[in-house]
């Protein structure tokens, strides 16, 4: 019996109604399993615990066919649980991943032996305890899973959004908002379409500005980090003259995201810019596009096609993104990039990169419709005005 552990647990942990419901949980037989909400509460826990530590965790998910039929879920699954929690340390976490069809296991604070090598012991002695009380037949039948929270950082080409396995409370977060989030696309396509075919003939009047002035092609193609990781083409009218160094802004943006940069002195009196200022790079149609935000309206195309909304936080470059600190990351994953955001309304390269994150999360956190009507109304004045645009 593991009451000592569950005495713990209820001492450490203040939230309303969770003691109980794992002490319920404990009494009926089924070794600590926990329901689905409180699950799925303790994956969200852990990883933000990650997030502040460092110390990687495993989870390992079960699917069996008998999980879905009542009655061999009645004759099986007592034996199954009573498999895992033998096997299992105390500090591991056994529930349903989604009810009587996931079952999964967060194995905590893995530590730093080789990702192949745990694997390899964990497969063996689940699948040792598994045979004995299922029997042959019934522990094939079992799948197994695994996803390591943080993920590999080396899939570099990775075109597929992150795995759905660790965040199962955005999900459930976004089915809550079905219409809300219907209604926020359906405004995507309606302005995007409409600002792409009112302004056409100003697209096109840059467009002949910027093969004028420079060689080159008239648009910016570049990979960047949309919801999840998903990749996809982002698109800007050029500012820059061609094969310049992407050195410069690299080295720049890893030291801003470190907090090494201090910033420099802004046009406005008393202010700090977090950006290149005087980025020899940029040519001098390039300089106005950017003043006045014109470099950023071909993503109208991209809000169309759903890869970006209007309103949401901007998308970084792939190697920005290998540079981010593991809570930097949830501002990615949460919610769809956009054009404009927080960011832009509340000080834009004036910001420094954390409280950038911060606004971004707020953003993710307290999302509504009301909330993006707010933020399209600011953004003219941000451009207007031209603060913090370089």
């Amino acid at each position: 019996m593991r009451m000592p552990l569950l005495r713990k647990r209820e001492a450490q942990t203040q939230t309303g109604g969770f003691p109980r419901l794992l002490v319920a949980h404990a009494r009926n037989g089924h070794h600590y399993v926990l329901p689905e909400d409180l699950f799925i509460r303790m994956l969200s826990w852990e990883r933000q615990r990650t997030e502040r530590s460092r110390k990687p965790f495993l989870l390992m998910l079960l699917q069996a066919p008998f999980f879905s039929d009542a009655t061999a879920r009645e004759k099986l699954f007592p034996g199954l649980a009573s498999a895992l929690a033998s096997v299992i340390r105390e500090t591991d976490v056994l529930g349903w991943h989604k009810e009587n069809s996931l079952l999964g296991i967060i194995f905590t604070e893995v530590g730093s032996v080789p990702k192949q090598t745990l694997l390899e012991i964990i497969r063996s002695k689940i699948t040792a305890a598994l045979r004995p009380a299922l029997g042959l037949a019934g522990a094939e039948q079992v799948r197994l899973s695994f996803h390591f929270f943080p993920e590999e950082s080396e899939q570099e080409d990775r075109t597929h959004p992150t795995t759905s396995a660790l965040f199962p409370d955005l999900e459930e977060r976004n089915s809550g908002q079905k219409i809300s989030h219907a209604i926020k696309r359906a405004i995507d396509i309606a302005g995007s379409s409409l600002a792409l075919l009112v302004c056409s003939p100003v697209f096109l009047g840059i467009a002949a500005a910027i093969k004028l002035t420079s060689r080159g092609p008239v648009l910016f193609r570049q990979e960047r980090v949309g919801k999840c990781g998903a990749r996809f083409t982002f698109l800007k009218f050029r500012s820059m003259y061609v094969s310049n160094d992407p050195h410069i802004h690299k080295e720049f943006v890893q030291r801003f995201i470190a907090g090494q940069m201090k910033g420099e002195a802004g046009q406005k009196k008393g202010t700090a810019v977090y950006k290149i200022q005087d980025d020899p790079r940029v040519t001098p149609m390039g300089r106005f596009l950017r003043k006045t935000s014109l470099d950023e309206v071909p993503q109208l195309w991209n809000v169309f096609k759903g890869e970006m909304s209007l309103v949401g936080p901007r998308p970084p470059i792939p190697y920005e993104f290998e540079s981010y600190d593991l809570w930097h990351r949830r501002r990615v994953l949460e919610v769809k990039p956009g054009i404009t955001g927080l960011w832009q309304v509340s000080g834009r390269s004036r910001t420094k990169f954390d409280d950038m994150v911060r606004l971004d999360l707020r953003y993710a956190k307290t999302w509504s419709l009301w909330l993006d009507l707010k933020i399209l109304l600011q953004t003219p004045r941000a451009i207007l005005s031209g603060e913090g645009a370089y």
